[in-house]
């Protein structure tokens, strides 16, 4: 149902790893990519840094609040979020999230643009370098795959890639707490995700769930090494719904769930639409930006608004 696929293949076998692609993201819309562009050594890094942050005491995350950065970057704590805006349950992860490192002085952010803030850090040596050279890897696989996408779709290979160089893309570090067993309780609730795509590298403790149309909730497998890769609403927008966004969720774990997503995104003034070959459009096209905007409202809706 979900299947691997190799990136190695792009470079050897680029046809039918792209009719391969093109399957998996018109199917599930979930796909595990073996191979990746992003070094090992570094994923093991992120997952150390991000340990030593959540594992710092709440008074020395709170500074840092989501809820009080208005260009939604940095920690959240369990019960900030919402994922699922339809349940009374509240997530009981915690994230952190990272944007696009630009400097106190740079124009977006002396004009106050949304989503162009500087990022806040933690005072944990290495972390932010550690965490910056994750994002450009990440970035890097992110855009390598739109490439295939392209081709994909009939469209030049090179097609995406003026639309993502300023980025909206975020990486977020997670962290669920094993769970309680209490009634009502979830990870993170059913969702879809917002961006193109999302690169998401875990530590293969269980609890990752999606739930294809018309069938059942069904758990991701973990292959060690690989990314679980995964549709995002605004691309299955922009694709006219030929590919596909899928539900998924995080049950409660047994024990610690650690993950690190990477939500690659637009630039905020790329504007979605149906891309040509794709058929009458089925929605009116929005800025990136706009879009983003208002499914982080959603999520957030019920906290205290920054």
């Amino acid at each position: 149902m979900i299947p691997v696929l190799d990136w190695a293949r792009f470079d050897t076998d680029r046809e039918r790893f792209v009719a391969d692609l093109g399957a998996a993201v018109t199917g599930t819309g979930f796909f595990l990519l073996q191979n990746s562009l992003i070094p090992a050594e570094l994923r093991s890094r992120v997952f150390a840094q991000a340990d030593r942050f959540f594992a710092l005491p709440v008074e020395d995350k709170q500074s840092l609040s989501i809820l009080i950065n208005p260009h939604f970057r940095g920690w959240a704590k369990p019960g900030d979020e919402s994922l699922d805006e339809t349940a009374p349950e509240v997530d009981t992860k915690q994230t952190f999230n990272i944007g696009l490192d630009l400097p106190p002085d740079h124009p977006e952010v002396v004009a106050g643009t949304p989503f162009r803030g500087v990022n806040v850090w933690p005072e944990l040596d290495g972390f932010r370098d550690t965490m910056l050279a994750y994002y450009d890897a990440a970035f890097a696989q992110g855009l390598a795959l739109h490439r295939a996408l392209a081709l994909e779709l009939g469209l030049p290979e090179t097609h995406f890639e003026p639309l993502f160089q300023n980025s909206l893309s975020a990486l977020r570090l997670l962290h669920y707490p094993p769970g309680t067993g209490a009634s009502g309780e979830i990870g993170a609730g059913a969702h879809t995700d917002y961006g193109a795509i999302t690169l998401l590298m875990t530590d293969g403790e269980p609890g990752l769930q999606v739930k294809p149309r018309g069938g059942d909730w069904t758990d991701v497998p973990h292959v060690p090494g690989a990314y679980v890769v995964n549709i995002g609403d605004c691309l299955m927008r922009w694709t006219n719904d030929r590919y596909v966004s899928t539900p998924h969720r995080v049950l409660p774990p047994k024990r610690q769930r650690r993950s690190v997503a990477f939500f690659f995104e637009a630039n905020p003034d790329t504007i979605i639409q149906a891309l040509p070959g794709t058929g009458t459009p089925k929605y009116p096209p929005i800025r990136a930006a706009d879009y983003l905007h208002s499914r982080l409202v959603a999520t957030y809706a019920s906290k205290e608004a920054p």
